[in-house]
């Protein structure tokens, strides 16, 4: 039975559905970067080329990237308690498979699958919430993701290195996909209870057309990035990078007439004639693509290059993790007064830190251990948090109140996008300076030095992004 819940009516079971919330949100982020710390391990044992690495990362960002934008729009039509419970069963199977995994195109197969149920279920829990609860606890109900995400950020990498090293009932790297398993089954149950149903009356059809065109165009740029490196780039490689461009292109005139002709467009084509928007897109996607391909050929640098195990490895990016949380910490109590000058502070101190890691990589040589890495990532954590925690109500402050819906999917999306991005641009470039007897050391600092460029072209960019965000939360 489907109800329509008044907005100002508390839903009896709130709580416990957030909490049901919480843990989906928990699985998401966990499995975002787990990868990252056990991908050598995987490798060595499953067997495949140096893009199983890479596709551990961008299968499963990128197949969020794209299902995010329609994940929302499937519960507003067929009902967001059915999808959340949709999208964590399948995540849960999804991780099942990846623990079960044999080859190495079924992993990858079972990661993108994790990825797209990820993207049906992530979009469910947020408008549940705005359901649930009353205008005067809402607050603190997006409130209490703020230390569930801190949370996950710091305890991921450290649990994914215990859990390879502990190598739990002979089970080794598959228990970081196997331990969804029984948060999972508790989510879907839990869900069952406690979750109520939501449906908009008015939801509109969904755009089939235009989620194939920017799937399509997404895997054609990502898949010769990866692959290239491995073929010796040939021909089709940059023709697939061409044809990306192209089907971008087809992309926007579709959603263009798709509105012309009053159907409801996957994403608003008016949200880019808006130079603020449109700037913030480009500097999301520079500012995640450095991020997330930073943090991938570290861990590779510290396991293959230094030596770290994997729990080691874990524990050397405890310092960015807990510089993130002290630099959102920060951001939050000066966000209100600096506005988009935060964001820019933030990218400077990235930078900064950025510069710091390559240094001492420079004068250490092999001979680096943890503790010398900890200075620079600290500083790469805490700018990290500074630019994140303003940029995404800065950006939304640039549209109109009915446009924010759309909008707030697509940058959601280009973030994703960025993360598939990066490991595939920074870790095929890493994995070429390698193949080119470059040491680990050296690699490692021409990616530091890729990172504080694309650091430089997001803080240019953030000048076109309005000076604050509005006095109401955009999301």
């Amino acid at each position: 039975m489907t109800t329509t819940l008044e907005r100002p009516t508390a839903y009896r079971w709130r709580w416990p559905a957030l909490f049901v919330i919480l843990a989906a949100e928990v699985m998401d982020l966990i499995d975002a970067m787990i990868t990252q710390i056990a991908a050598p391990t995987i490798q060595r044992e499953i067997g495949g080329s140096a893009g199983l690495i890479q596709w551990l990362v961008s299968g499963y960002t990128l197949a969020m990237a794209v299902g995010l934008i329609t994940g929302g729009r499937l519960g507003d039509l067929y009902g967001r308690k059915r999808m959340f419970v949709i999208g964590a069963l399948g995540f849960t199977v999804a991780s099942l498979l990846c623990g079960l995994s044999v080859s190495p195109e079924m992993l990858i197969g079972s990661r993108v699958l994790q990825g797209l149920f990820g993207a049906v279920m992530i979009p469910q829990g947020l408008g549940l919430i705005k359901e649930m609860f009353p205008p005067e606890e809402i607050g603190k109900a997006f409130g209490l993701f703020g230390p569930v995400m801190t949370i996950s950020s710091v305890g991921g990498p450290v649990l994914a290195g215990w859990l390879v090293d502990a190598d739990l009932f002979g089970t080794g790297w598959r228990m970081i996909f196997l331990i969804n398993l029984p948060i999972g089954v508790a989510a879907v149950l839990a869900a069952l209870r406690f979750l109520p149903e939501f449906r908009l009356s008015n939801a509109t059809r969904l755009d089939l057309g235009g989620m194939f065109l920017v799937s399509a165009a997404a895997f054609l740029l990502i898949f010769p990035l990866i692959q290239g490196q491995e073929a010796g780039w040939p021909a089709w490689t940059f023709a697939c990078m061409a044809g990306s461009v192209v089907m971008f292109a087809l992309f926007g005139a579709y959603e263009a007439h798709r509105q012309r002709s009053g159907k409801d467009p996957l994403v608003t084509p008016g949200l880019f004639r808006k130079r603020a928007f449109t700037g913030g897109l480009v500097a999301g996607l520079s500012f995640f693509t450095g991020m997330i391909g930073l943090s991938l050929v570290f861990t590779l640098y510290v396991q293959e290059g230094l030596h770290f195990s994997p729990l080691k490895a874990g524990l050397a990016s405890l310092p960015q993790a807990v510089g993130g949380v002290v630099g959102f910490g920060i951001a939050m109590a000066l966000v209100a007064k600096l506005g988009r000058t935060l964001l820019q502070l933030g990218t400077v101190v990235m930078a900064a830190g950025a510069g710091v890691l390559g240094l001492t990589i420079h004068l250490a040589g092999l001979d680096v251990d943890a503790w010398q890495l900890a200075p620079g990532l600290a500083l790469v954590g805490i700018g990290m948090g500074l630019t994140m925690a303003p940029f995404f109500d800065i950006v939304l402050a640039g549209v109109e109140p009915h446009e924010s819906g759309s909008a707030s999917g697509t940058l959601t999306a280009i973030q994703q996008l960025g993360g598939a991005l990066g490991a595939a641009l920074l870790g095929t470039l890493f994995f070429h300076l390698l193949t080119s007897r470059w040491s680990f050391g050296e690699a490692m600092q021409a990616m530091v030095a890729v990172e504080i460029g694309l650091l430089l072209v997001t803080c240019a960019l953030s000048f076109l992004l309005p000076r604050h965000a509005r006095e109401e939360p955009s999301h």
